[in-house]
């Protein structure tokens, strides 16, 4: 399995004077695997210290944060000595040793000739108390579930894959079938490492659904784990709610959905909570599309994905069998699915600003407004080959973009400035506009 963050880990081995890196993500997104593969790639040697399962180590830290006599100490344990010319540390499960969270400060500034890369659960690193978080003394990944492309790659589609990086969008048209069948199937069994590499051995839709339950009992196990116990129901609520308010027309989310009489106040702390842990993505409406665009939010108007398209599925009882049919699993919950897995892609887009507009009344609404260098650009999300967008065209004639974007399963075409990309290229969309 290949995953593009590969690249971005190795710009940051090749770039001077870099600190210690943290990998941030959700749990079962892969981190692991990715750090180990990294190093096995780019290093001689790798020292893998796992703090969850190596009381010893985390002893060594809670004495002093030396970062001599640490260094000392890591290389007893893995059995070598730790060259700095070639060898990468990792500390995974970081979170169940607050001192090696704070240790990333000293390495930075005493030793900063070592490559060191951290990853743990999101909620433990944010929320550990009495942690001091080297604020400014590292950098930060992040680590999503498997793109519709690294999905394709892993079911060996690389001809497919270059058909989208070159943008043939004829050979495309011709071979739509291919791409429609793979992302009906990416739409069920969704970006999680461990299901798709279970579904390229085995191509069995059931155990698909097996793992993804597995990942979300996990999930809400771990809210137990990590947050107070007068939280813990609130972030269930909020949590199972979330598939429920994408299926409305108007997909803002409301809290009194959640439970008849509920308001923010009640429900901040779960919504931090899952943010955090990176289980759910918040898309904030605009007011305007200016530049910048952050500038504009509406920080009470929101809509809520999870993240990933296919633990959606699995929350909602989707069918495989939707997979048979023509559109189906993109028409269904109002075209949740559809826009769920947009926004996917778009996340894998380092540093691209994801925003939603709506007019006063909400009768239109924008599924996403994008920021690409100095465009700010409208996408309206299609299930299917219906390419009627009364929102886009309210958007387009009121604020009259410099480029607009319409993607759904019908082929690529440019109409003056309106984009029509199709749905499986939408994660290319950098390279198409």
């Amino acid at each position: 399995m290949k995953r593009k963050l590969i690249k971005d880990l190795i710009g940051w081995k090749n770039s001077k004077n870099h600190k210690p890196l943290i990998l941030q993500g959700a749990r079962q997104v892969g981190k692991t695997w990715i750090m180990k593969e990294f190093g096995k790639l780019e290093y001689k040697q790798v020292a893998y210290i796992n703090f969850d399962s190596n009381e010893k180590l985390a002893n060594v830290f809670s004495i002093d944060l030396d970062t001599t006599r640490l260094l000392t100490a890591i290389g007893l344990e893995v059995g070598f000595k730790i060259n700095p010319e070639n060898t990468l540390i990792i500390f995974d499960e970081i979170q169940e040793c607050p001192q090696a969270i704070t240790s990333l400060k000293y390495f930075n500034e005493n030793s900063p000739e070592y490559d060191i890369i951290a990853a743990g659960s999101l909620l433990g690193v944010a929320h550990h108390s009495g942690t001091g978080f080297p604020v400014g003394k590292v950098e930060f990944l992040n680590l999503y579930p498997l793109s519709f492309i690294e999905f394709m790659e892993a079911l060996g589609q690389d001809q497919l894959i270059e058909l989208i990086y070159k943008k043939d969008f004829q050979m495309i048209s011709i071979f739509k079938d291919k791409f429609e069948f793979l992302l009906k199937k990416y739409c069920y069994i969704g970006g999680m490492p461990e299901v798709v590499q279970d579904f390229v051995n085995n191509e069995d839709f059931n155990n698909a659904r097996k793992l993804q339950k597995g990942i979300l009992s996990a999930y809400e196990k771990d809210f137990s784990k990590h947050i107070p116990a007068n939280t813990v129901e609130k972030i269930r609520m909020l949590w199972r709610s979330i598939p429920t308010q994408l299926a409305k027309e108007n997909k803002k989310f409301i809290y009194n959905a959640i439970k008849k009489g509920g308001r923010a106040k009640e429900f901040e702390t779960a919504l931090a909570w899952l943010k955090d842990c990176g289980l759910i993505y918040q898309v904030h409406k605009i007011k305007k599309p200016g530049l910048p665009i952050a500038a504009y939010e509406d920080f009470d108007s929101f809509k809520l994905f999870i993240l990933d398209v296919g633990l959606l599925g699995a929350l909602t009882g989707l069918e495989a069998k939707t997979i048979l049919d023509k559109y189906v699993i993109f028409e269904e919950f109002k075209g949740a699915i559809a826009e769920q897995y947009v926004l996917q892609q778009f996340k894998t887009i380092e540093d691209l600003p994801i925003f939603y507009w709506s007019n006063e009344t909400s009768r239109a609404e924008v599924d996403f407004v994008i920021q690409l260098d100095s465009k700010v650009i409208p996408v309206e999300v299609k299930a299917t080959t219906n390419l009627k967008a009364r929102s886009l065209k309210i958007y387009i004639e009121k604020f009259k973009p410099e480029i607009a974007i319409r993607t759904s399963m019908a082929d690529y075409k440019k109409t003056e400035n309106l984009y029509d990309i199709p749905l499986y290229a939408i994660e290319n969309i950098e390279n198409v506009i």
